[in-house]
């Protein structure tokens, strides 16, 4: 049997190419870049007065410890399934109030999926709009930057996978998602997005904002 030797380098070729571009982010942001005090022109913010804000060397976009409500705010491309956003959130807690933080994807609205760490209830929770879809025990550790991760993938025709993972930053990721659920509607086009609800009166911090491919392991 003979083999084109032409052809299945070509093949080869190909491969790496579509397994390179698969590996890279559709957006990424982790603000170095951005003007201080103001909002990074790719962003839409929903509500809320975020701007960057540097400390350390670092920068961030910060959303102000008042007023107390749900501020929220979209970026990357729009899609429906197949995408992942990924993010890693400071907050601390003040007292008995602590803040509530969430990514999400598909935009905002009934449809819309997030991925939320809600301190009070000691849990995370996975919505679909306003309804709570799944919820696990978490505990949270104010004072910490935890790392969100959220997609949205299709398994089969009619039948998709809603999946989330939260991990505080340095510990080591979990090797199974920490929260999950099943969708039988079809996803919506929207774009990623972050939110905060600064219920404990002091900032929240995001960092490190990535839109990018979902995977099917965790």
């Amino acid at each position: 049997m003979k083999t084109n030797i032409g052809a299945c380098v070509a093949a080869a070729s190909i491969a790496l190419r579509v397994c390179a571009h698969a590996a890279t982010p559709f957006y990424e942001n982790n603000f170095e870049k951005a003007d201080l005090n103001k909002v990074p022109d790719d962003f839409l913010v929903l509500d809320g007065q975020f701007a960057v804000k540097e400390e350390g060397g670092n920068r961030f976009l910060e959303l102000p410890g008042a007023p107390l409500d749900t501020f929220g705010a979209l970026f990357g491309p729009t899609a429906t399934d197949g995408h992942a956003v990924s993010a890693r959130v400071f907050g601390t807690g003040k007292g008995r109030r602590y803040p509530t933080f969430a990514v999400g994807l598909n935009g905002q609205g009934t449809s819309a999926y997030k991925l939320q760490v809600s301190p009070a209830k000691k849990s995370v929770e996975l919505f679909k709009g306003d309804a709570v879809r799944a919820s696990v025990p978490y505990e949270w550790q104010s004072g910490t930057w935890t790392r969100l991760w959220l997609q949205v993938r299709r398994v089969k025709d009619g039948e998709w996978k809603v999946e989330g993972k939260v991990w505080t930053e340095g510990a080591k990721e979990s090797s199974t998602w920490t929260v999950s659920c099943d969708e039988k509607e079809e996803p919506v086009v929207g774009k990623a997005s972050i939110w905060g609800s600064p219920y404990s009166t002091t900032p929240i911090r995001f960092d490190d904002l990535v839109v990018t491919v979902a995977r099917e392991k965790p």
